[in-house]
């Protein structure tokens, strides 16, 4: 194993053991409602990626993602997905729907070969298709056991799913792009929190010390995964990348289980074999083409 490998596989171990652990830090400030909390997320995160891009001078990215025009509207897009997806994690995590999260993010990579095969042309592969049918069916058997649609964890999918394929049409890179998305968001979060302090319903004066320091370190709890993901995935293979996402919603699935107490009974536990079995499709797929292109590259 060479020092890049080496030094990938550990950012990204980083950032998916930061992931999938992030439902601790939620939990500690559950007494904060959902929307208030999400609005920190968004002002603090703002704030830290704006000194970040100082200390590393990348103000230049910022302003090459604005003056396209095309690019603003795309960033603008994605503003609106991760907030969507921002909110429903905190919430679900904050409601005790911790299980769910970890189901909509065991299901996002087969959403986005589906959605690369939709919208990129992308062709989708027989075993994909399995993978992918065999999650249809985990979510048609949730449907049928409980009653409803699983909307927390289709809705945690399909967002970030959508917030990939944008991201990956404007090529802008993690940090710069997530200083803008969190600029279009701030002004009405940072709105929205002022009328909370004018109106007395603020949760800083409610909450101790220790809460008020994670509600500032929301921003670095948000922007270090994915500076340290963006060093992975520069050092790493796709197919290793692929196969260590799943590190964080199994860490998740664990803390809902084991540490909050969650139920995950026999119809659960059905939905999620029939999601797991498509994964487990869908990397043998990945691995098989990789070494397809390997055995190619040395013949």
């Amino acid at each position: 194993m060479n020092k890049d490998t080496h030094d990938g596989i550990i950012y990204a171990a980083a950032a998916f053991i930061m992931w999938g652990l992030l439902p601790v830090y939620w939990k500690a400030l559950e007494e904060v409602p959902a929307l208030e909390l999400l609005c920190n997320r968004i002002v603090w995160s703002l704030f830290f990626v704006g000194i970040l891009l100082s200390c590393k001078k990348r103000w230049a990215e910022v302003r090459s993602a604005l003056a396209d025009k095309k690019g603003k509207i795309l960033l603008s897009t994605s503003s609106i997905l991760i907030g969507i997806n921002w909110f429903v994690y905190i919430w679900a995590v904050n409601h005790s729907h911790v299980v769910d999260t970890s189901m909509g993010y065991y299901m996002t990579p087969l959403m986005n070969a589906l959605l690369g095969f939709i919208f990129m042309k992308e062709r989708l592969s027989r075993m994909q298709a399995a993978a992918i049918t065999l999650a249809t069916c985990g979510v048609i058997y949730s449907i049928i056991d409980y009653g409803h649609v699983p909307y927390i964890a289709l809705t945690l999918a399909v967002s970030f799913a959508f917030y990939g394929l944008v991201r990956k049409v404007m090529k802008v890179e993690s940090l710069p792009g997530l200083f803008v998305e969190t600029a279009v968001l701030a002004p009405a979060s940072a709105g929205y929190l002022i009328w909370l302090a004018f109106s007395g319903e603020i949760s800083i004066h409610k909450i101790g010390l220790l809460d008020n320091i994670l509600l500032l370190g929301a921003g670095a709890a948000t922007s270090l995964p994915l500076i340290f993901f963006a060093h992975g995935a520069r050092r790493l293979r796709l197919v290793t990348l692929g196969m260590m996402q799943y590190i964080a919603p199994t860490l998740a699935l664990m803390l809902g289980v084991f540490v909050f107490g969650e139920p995950f009974n026999f119809a659960r536990l059905v939905t999620f074999a029939f999601i797991w079995s498509g994964i487990a499709i869908y990397i043998a797929d990945g691995l098989s083409k990789n070494l397809k292109a390997v055995s190619n590259l040395s013949n």
